[in-house]
């Protein structure tokens, strides 16, 4: 028989296993947090963090701002206002090294909050643009891959709007 300790020790080694590394989001109107999901989507979460870690996303814009929707980020042509028209579009709207699958699972949802890749409409093709909910999106259910949750700053997403710099992208170790 369980007792009152192994429980508590079995939920903290689940719940360990669950979050994996923490992302912070440094942006023009205030600072972010949110933790990944490897044991979910461990490839999304490895090719992310690479490109945080390298630093592809600082200093980029938000390309896409949609109240009660999403704020999406990860064009690196956002770096450049003359370009604004084509932000988050073709094929030089990410880092050119797509996933190469889709790490779907009805554990993840859309919820507010949650973290996911945008993709060209294909999900193993999702690369560097990734998107946070703002508000519960079941319709984006198993069409993206939700490899995270907004876990600080939980109102800073809402507050973002096209053209805001994302000035730094870290991995909290």
């Amino acid at each position: 028989m369980f007792s009152w300790l192994s429980c508590v020790l079995v939920a903290s080694t689940l719940l360990a296993q669950s979050a994996g590394p923490v992302i912070v989001v440094e942006t023009a109107k205030g600072t972010f947090e949110f933790e990944t999901y490897p044991g979910d989507a461990p490839k999304t979460v490895a090719h992310v963090i690479d490109l945080v870690k390298r630093g592809f996303y600082d200093g980029q814009r938000i390309h896409r701002a949609i109240p009660g929707f999403v704020a999406q980020w990860g064009d690196p042509r956002s770096r450049d206002a003359a370009l604004e028209g084509d932000w988050g579009r073709g094929s030089g709207a990410s880092s050119g090294t797509p996933i190469g699958v889709a790490e779907m699972t009805k554990k993840r949802t859309h919820t507010k909050g949650a973290v996911a890749m945008a993709h060209p409409g294909n999900p193993a093709l999702a690369d560097s643009q990734l998107y946070v909910t703002l508000a519960d999106r079941p319709e984006l259910n198993r069409n993206y891959t939700v490899f995270g949750r907004v876990i600080a700053g939980e109102d800073v997403p809402a507050r973002l709007e096209r053209g805001d710099v994302i000035r730094k992208m870290s991995v909290k170790e």
